[in-house]
């Protein structure tokens, strides 16, 4: 396929590049970073996106989303697929979706799980909204990126599985990393913790896979000095995001408030910002029931 890729980062950049090694022609743009190695360096997104058939953009926020979107679609032939990677807000996806239709384009939103790891092996999930048409046109692109795409319905489907997820994953983490502090304090060995809960009803991907205590289990950016990874500050956007959602939905969710406040503090007031998620736990070592 002529893929056009926009947003070239941490993220998209080793995106685009699997999908350039795997055959397919891949003009890349990003406003700050160069293409990588067998993507075409193009001028601008919409020259990116001149004559694609499908469309990637992996971007900061729904508001930059929006931005590009105004420059892309008029650029796009018709019935190529706009395919988002980045985590926005479910109604920014919807929007963009209703611009895109309207443009006689497919729309899919397919926010990823799996890190900058993820990203560079080519085993990201995919969680996707949008039509079963435009899904199955991109799902060989998917098995290049990624392990597992996922669709979840219609428009905005695929950010309301995304911020679900990490909705989980924000709580689960610090309840983990609290639990490691708390064995600490309590004398249980790092490794005996790990032994017991990886194999038993505590048992989570924070645990098994992406443990934050240093030398225990997979490597994981504890064994890196905390290096993301993914970045607490990320974590604070997409706590953020289910939080709106929340409200915008009137659900309630206390848990996934109170990892808010804490990931919050964390990067805002702490030593957080530029650390990774898992970074909750010296956080938790240094601390005791007074502070």
């Amino acid at each position: 396929m002529k893929i056009g890729f926009i947003g070239l980062g941490n993220m998209g950049a080793p995106m685009a590049a699997n999908l350039a090694a795997a055959g397919h022609a891949v003009a890349g743009f990003d406003t700050v970073a160069d293409a990588p190695d067998g993507v075409i360096q193009a001028g601008s997104a919409a020259e990116a996106a001149s004559g694609a058939d499908v469309v990637i953009t992996m971007l900061p926020n729904g508001a930059i989303l929006r931005a590009v979107a105004d420059e892309l679609i008029p650029a796009m032939q018709k019935g190529a697929v706009f395919v988002d990677c980045s985590t926005v807000e479910v109604d920014a996806a919807r929007a963009v979706a209703a611009q895109a239709a309207a443009a006689e384009l497919g729309w899919l939103d397919a926010p990823v799980s799996g890190g900058v790891g993820g990203a560079a092996s080519g085993t990201l999930t995919f969680m996707v909204g949008g039509e079963p048409a435009a899904f199955e046109t991109v799902s060989p692109l998917f098995d290049i990126m990624g392990q597992k795409a996922v669709l979840c319905g219609p428009a905005g489907n695929g950010q309301a599985a995304k911020i679900c997820n990490n909705m989980i994953l924000g709580v689960t983490m610090i309840a983990t990393c609290e639990a490691f502090a708390l064995a600490d304090k309590l004398g249980l060995s790092r490794q005996s913790m790990f032994d017991v809960v990886s194999t038993s009803s505590g048992y989570s991907w924070s645990m098994n896979a992406y443990c934050p205590a240093p030398g225990i289990g997979p490597k994981s950016p504890a064994d890196n000095g905390y290096m993301p990874g993914f970045a607490a500050e990320l974590m604070v956007k997409d706590l953020g995001l289910a939080q709106a959602a929340a409200e915008a939905a009137n659900a309630d969710t206390p848990m996934g408030a109170a990892a808010l406040d804490l990931y919050r503090q964390f990067v805002e007031h702490e030593d957080g910002r530029g650390r990774d998620f898992s970074a909750m736990l010296p956080r938790f070592e240094s601390r005791d029931r007074s502070t």
